[in-house]
């Protein structure tokens, strides 16, 4: 009789509360990684835990699904983002499946080497295995408009690559040696998560080059071609329950439009160049 009667509550509770229908929870990893201003706030570690920590805490997930849309960005926040969710893969002993939208490139390829199947649509951009520095030269600039910059330093290399001098060989020497122990942890940390899967040279898989969805398919970067919710019909069978998880909300509400609007106009200059860099980054890859 109390069996009965819980089948027939059963029937009224939203989908998501139905035990007996398998349950994929659904994490999305979007934007820059790293780059934070006010008013362009990047996806780093602090900001993307605590929902990871969630999906990965539902009790009755079959899988954990990442939906990721980044063309990169801090090399550091990228591999935090990507230890995270490998500790909390091995610890709750869930499946993740990351699924590309419009590219994965850098350091968003980074985060979706974390999953044990990755799935891309066709025109999806991945790739980018590689470490990029950018900056500008503003020495000729002020010498132009008469501006005199003075700094003052202890220490002979603690002015290394300033904007606002010409740029010297040995700096950039130096510059070259760190992005390349950079690069081989990315290419390690690759090896590591797709081992035999990788099909291409490793001159061409490693040069920075990025592809399509079928190309990185053939290159062994992605497991298969499809979407999210096609992919987990098919794996989880059509009654599957795809639930969004999303940041939980602050208990105080968000902060004072006005108070934020006040830390933007103090750094607007960062917020600029930081807009500048953003798209620069978005545009690399025809976005």
């Amino acid at each position: 009789m109390a069996r009965s009667f819980l089948s027939a509550l059963t029937r009224w509770l939203p989908r998501r509360f139905r035990r007996r229908d398998p349950f994929v929870a659904v994490v999305r990893l979007g934007g820059i990684i790293g780059y934070t201003t006010p008013l362009m706030p990047g996806m780093t570690l602090a900001s993307v835990a605590r929902t990871l920590e969630r999906a990965f805490a539902i009790k009755h997930a079959r899988a954990v699904a990442l939906v990721i849309n980044s063309p990169g960005g801090s090399a550091v926040q990228s591999h935090l983002i990507h230890q995270r969710i490998r500790a909390l893969a091995a610890e709750h002993k869930r499946p993740v499946i990351a699924f590309v939208e419009d590219v994965a490139a850098s350091g968003g390829y980074m985060i979706a080497s974390a999953a044990d199947e990755i799935v891309a649509d066709p025109s999806s951009i991945v790739g980018s295995i590689g470490v990029v520095s950018a900056s500008f030269g503003f020495d000729k600039l002020i010498e132009r408009i008469g501006v005199d910059r003075r700094v003052h330093t202890a220490g002979e290399r603690k002015l290394i690559l300033d904007p606002f001098q010409p740029e010297k060989p040995e700096d950039v020497k130096r510059l070259a040696a760190l992005q390349g122990e950079i690069h081989e942890r990315f290419i390690a940390l690759v090896k590591e998560r797709r081992g035999d899967k990788l099909a291409g040279p490793e001159k061409t898989l490693f040069s920075g080059e990025f592809w399509v969805g079928g190309k990185a398919l053939e290159l062994g970067l992605v497991d298969r071609i499809g979407d999210l919710r096609g992919t987990l019909r098919e794996r989880f069978g059509d009654k599957v329950v795809i639930r969004l998880i999303t940041p939980p909300a602050a208990w105080f509400g968000r902060r004072s439009p006005g108070i934020e609007m006040e830390a933007a106009r103090a750094d607007w200059a960062a917020t600029l160049i930081t807009a500048i860099e953003t798209r620069a980054l978005w545009a690399r890859y025809g976005l």
